[in-house]
């Protein structure tokens, strides 16, 4: 683990964990990077693990961020892994990538890799499981009369919590607790004789709006919760939805609503691949962190 005083010195880079304000900074990155983040995710993921973000710098300048995202005792997630721009090619991104492998020794580690960066992260020791393909269409609509949709905020958080465990190989309790409260966006449940069956959050991003995640029991229950978190943002916005690959019926409820294929990214693991239940994911949770 790198503490936050710790420095290392790499090659003339200075590596050491971030503050909350310089998580922002990692976000407008990858914003440039057109992986299109929330605009209010910084608080989540600080929650997560206010230790698994680094930054590299040269001097006073940042040159280098990843995140080594760290739930519980078994599990870590990384993302956020950038050089900036004119800093490239210089090895920067080698130290702050091992920097943040060190820290997380022992644990199986996922990441959703961009095409151009799959085949590094093979010979570091990822396996590619499955793709998440991002759609985009538009927002709008009317949400389903039929369905029995609450506002996420009048479930016990217990009961959200319970539900969402099996979706994620961790707990993530302090994240979750933020992420469903997005200042700029909308958290759904959908219950099924009183009881959970999915849920859903849409929230505001540097481009349109993201629905993220999107888990059901069921296909019809999804698209259910679909339609009704599109439903609170206008017509003339963009909404976006990461459906895994290997769940079918998540590719079909894009497909069927008109969305179109804007990006990609491959899930991978070292380690252990966790066992998740990809018939009810139809929608990832976020590319950063899991």
């Amino acid at each position: 683990m790198l503490p936050d005083e710790q420095k290392a010195f790499l090659g003339g880079l200075t590596i050491r964990t971030m503050t909350r304000s310089e998580i922002d900074l990692a976000v407008e990155w990858a914003a440039v990077e057109g992986w299109n983040p929330g605009l209010h995710d910084a608080d989540a993921f600080y929650a997560a693990d206010p230790t698994g973000f680094l930054i590299g710098l040269l001097g006073d300048e940042p040159v280098a961020v990843i995140s080594a995202v760290k739930y519980g005792a078994t599990f870590a997630f990384l993302g956020f892994y950038i050089v900036k721009p004119g800093h490239r090619g210089h090895g920067y991104g080698k130290q702050i990538w091992d920097a943040a492998m060190a820290t997380l020794t022992g644990r199986t580690i996922g990441l959703d890799g961009v095409v151009a960066e799959q085949e590094k992260y093979r010979k570091t020791g990822f396996t590619l499981v499955y793709r998440n393909i991002r759609y985009q269409g538009a927002g709008g609509g009317n949400p389903p009369a039929s369905a029995d949709i609450v506002a996420l905020a009048t479930v016990p958080f217990a009961d959200v919590l319970a539900y969402d465990r099996p979706f994620f190989p961790a707990d993530r309790e302090a994240f979750l607790r933020r992420w469903i409260q997005p200042p700029q966006g909308t958290a759904l449940g959908l219950l099924e004789k009183g009881n959970l069956a999915g849920y859903g959050v849409i929230r505001a991003c540097h481009a349109g709006h993201k629905i993220g995640p999107l888990f059901a029991d069921s296909a019809a229950g999804a698209e259910a919760l679909f339609l009704a978190l599109k439903a609170t943002i206008p017509a003339s916005d963009s909404v976006y939805l990461d459906p895994p690959e290997a769940n079918p019926a998540a590719v079909e409820l894009a497909r069927r609503h008109g969305m179109a294929v804007v990006f990609e990214t491959a899930r991978m693991y070292a380690g252990e691949t966790p066992r998740l239940p990809l018939d009810r994911l139809f929608g990832v949770t976020s590319f950063e962190l899991g």
